[in-house]
């Protein structure tokens, strides 16, 4: 059997993309970048639109779903989300082409096998038309994407439990965001239990949940104002160091690059 591989193709405000599956087929989730970049980044891991079994969209925000009626409508590519995400992305204004036979239904809690993966999806918090983050399974590796939360729930804490891998926010830095431009609405929007996950947030969270079978935690969706991905880092080491976790030794740790592709990761023994 191949291994299950992973690969951050986007992660942030400005556009969100990710591959998850083998060398020769897989999924995305999201797609918030345009379909020619995805297209151009898959094809130098040696795949190709017709190799994909679909889109898993996680929620209606123009910076997860920017490609994804291109993906659908044009290449053919099956399009998952809840129904009520649907509606949203029909209504979203940078949706150039609206989805129609691409649509597909996945709803929380529910788990949709495509092309040997098993994809289930699961409530997460935050301020879109609906919100869920995903686990994919392979060959009895699970890797878990919660992108957009503002707090730390129990249906996701229960997949964390289970997972061998994490994709997890940690969108901003508290004094960044503070001291930065943002005016005090959007702060408050951000911190807002809808919001986004802090770096301190998501620190915590993994301090105190991490089990022996996480073997690697990914950083997303790092805010270009509020955030850097060495502040990111030390501040999740920091709260994992004060638990006697090491960072190298009992788990990898990697914050993602917002625009740039990351490498690509063998997951599983």
């Amino acid at each position: 059997m191949d291994k299950l591989i992973f690969r951050s193709l986007a992660s942030g405000s400005s556009g969100n993309c990710y591959y998850v599956g083998t060398r020769s087929s897989g999924i995305l989730i999201d797609a918030g970048i345009g379909s020619r970049v995805i297209r151009r980044h898959l094809r130098k891991m040696g795949v190709d639109f017709s190799q994909l079994w679909g889109v898993f969209v996680t929620h209606d925000h123009t910076d997860h779903i920017r490609g994804v009626g291109m993906l659908g409508e044009c290449f053919h590519l099956p399009v998952y989300a809840t129904r009520r995400t649907h509606e949203g992305m029909s209504r979203n204004f940078c949706m150039t082409r609206d989805i129609s036979a691409s649509r597909k239904y996945i709803e929380k809690g529910e788990t949709v096998e495509v092309g040997g993966l098993r994809v289930t999806a699961f409530p997460v918090s935050h301020d879109a038309t609906d919100s869920v983050g995903y686990t994919v399974e392979y060959g009895g590796t699970r890797i878990t994407f919660a992108t957009d939360l503002g707090c730390v729930e129990a249906d996701m804490l229960a997949h964390l439990a289970q997972a061998d891998y994490l994709v997890l926010e940690a969108n901003y830095d508290e004094q960044m965001l503070r001291e930065g431009k943002y005016p005090y609405y959007l702060q408050q929007r951000i911190m807002a239990p809808t919001g986004h996950l802090s770096n301190d947030q998501t620190g915590a969270c993994l301090a105190e949940h991490w089990h022996r079978g996480l073997k690697h935690v990914f950083l997303c969706h790092l805010s270009r104002e509020n955030n850097r991905p060495e502040v990111a880092y030390d501040t999740v080491c920091r709260y994992l160091a004060e638990r006697h976790i090491r960072v190298g030794e009992d788990l990898e740790l990697t914050p993602l690059e917002r625009l740039s592709p990351s490498g690509i990761y063998e997951l599983g023994e």
